[in-house]
């Protein structure tokens, strides 16, 4: 079990998870350069197979991944599409029926015991079996009958940051090729990452606002939903902070409750059909004189408390969150050491996480 250890005497606190989010721009190009062939030929492979649903399995971030990965299933190729409950098969031994069912298992080490197990019984039950992995000699690689290796090198920080665009891209461009595509919206993208990870001072800015927050609501929707979701995860892991992510459509139907003028709201705001869908959310929140902040377009940050603006102008909708996710990292990272903790080592948390 890899474990990351807190900043020795002398050594600044946060500097291995640091140096990972700054990696993100050379492993999306590597991605593209080295792993988009061999992406392209699975998806071909499975492809010819035409199933007929899509499973989904993971923990964690990884979880988050797999989200995103639905939403491209279901929008681009109309494919149905499920998150797997693990526990009917490991806890309960259900035996499900998955003839011509396609079972996409994310995970960034591929060695959580569950995550083996229910692919194993998957690939029984008949299942076409995909591992998305960082670690193409691990268990569920060897179980998987498809494996697509994310390229994001050594991780070792305890939260993930480049293991989660890298399952992001990978993921598009197994979408992308499953329709015949050649996935040329990702091209793009690691210039404008280059950008955002540049503007620190920003980051550090709106982080100030965070230092005491005793709890936050991170909303968005449509393909922005999954970073929401991410970015919650991102700085409770680190920061401890309380942060509740909500679909905006569920934010509306209850919690909007508990949102006042001093509760943090942070919005990801996908600068497309996601973003309109938001909008009568963002008008609700302004309403209650929440303290929102948006990170998304230039219209809606100027319309908010504070913001981060993205640079979205020639990027599809469906590979934003690539690049949304990126400040949301910076940010946990930096409220993270504002309150005088390592983001590196969190407390209680083992990098790969034996869940059975």
């Amino acid at each position: 079990m890899s474990v990351a250890h807190p900043a020795g005497e002398g050594e600044q606190p946060g500097r291995i998870m640091s140096a990972e989010m700054a990696e993100q721009p050379e492993v999306l190009r590597r991605i593209l350069d080295r792993g988009a062939p061999g992406i392209r030929a699975v998806a071909a492979g499975i492809a010819a197979r035409n199933p007929r649903f899509v499973l989904l399995t993971a923990r964690g971030t990884s979880d988050n991944a797999a989200l995103y990965a639905k939403y491209l299933l279901e929008i681009r190729l109309g494919l149905p599409c499920g998150l797997a409950s693990m526990s009917t098969t490991t806890a309960y031994g259900a035996e499900p029926d998955l003839r011509d069912v396609l079972v996409i298992t994310v995970s960034q080490s591929g060695g959580s015991p569950d995550l083996v197990a229910s692919t194993r019984a998957a690939r029984e039950a008949g299942a076409i079996t995909l591992a998305v992995t960082n670690n193409p000699d691990s268990p569920l690689a060897a179980v998987s009958e498809y494996h697509i290796d994310i390229l994001a090198g050594p991780e070792k920080a305890l939260p993930a940051t480049k293991t989660y665009t890298a399952s992001l891209l990978s993921l598009y461009l197994f979408v992308e090729g499953l329709r015949g595509g050649d996935g040329a919206a990702a091209a793009v993208l690691p210039g404008p990452a280059d950008a955002i990870l540049a503007r620190k001072d920003e980051v550090r800015g709106l982080a100030s606002r965070y230092r005491f927050a005793e709890r936050m609501v991170i909303t968005s929707r449509g393909y922005g939903y999954p970073t929401a979701k991410e970015a919650a995860l991102k700085l409770m892991e680190t920061s401890y902070i309380p942060a509740l992510s909500y679909s905006g459509a569920d934010l509306l139907h209850g919690p909007l409750a508990m949102v006042d003028n001093i509760s943090p709201v942070i919005a990801v705001v996908t600068d497309g059909r996601g973003g309109e869908a938001l909008q009568p959310v963002l008008d609700r929140l302004r309403g209650r004189g929440a303290d929102l902040v948006v990170v998304g377009p230039k219209a809606q940050v100027e319309a908010a408390s504070a913001g981060f603006v993205l640079p979205t102008a020639g990027v599809a909708e469906e590979v934003q969150p690539i690049l949304e996710i990126l400040p949301l990292q910076m940010l946990a990272y930096e409220v993270t050491i504002a309150r005088g903790q390592d983001p590196d080592a969190p407390r209680a948390l083992a990098k790969v996480t034996e869940t059975r």
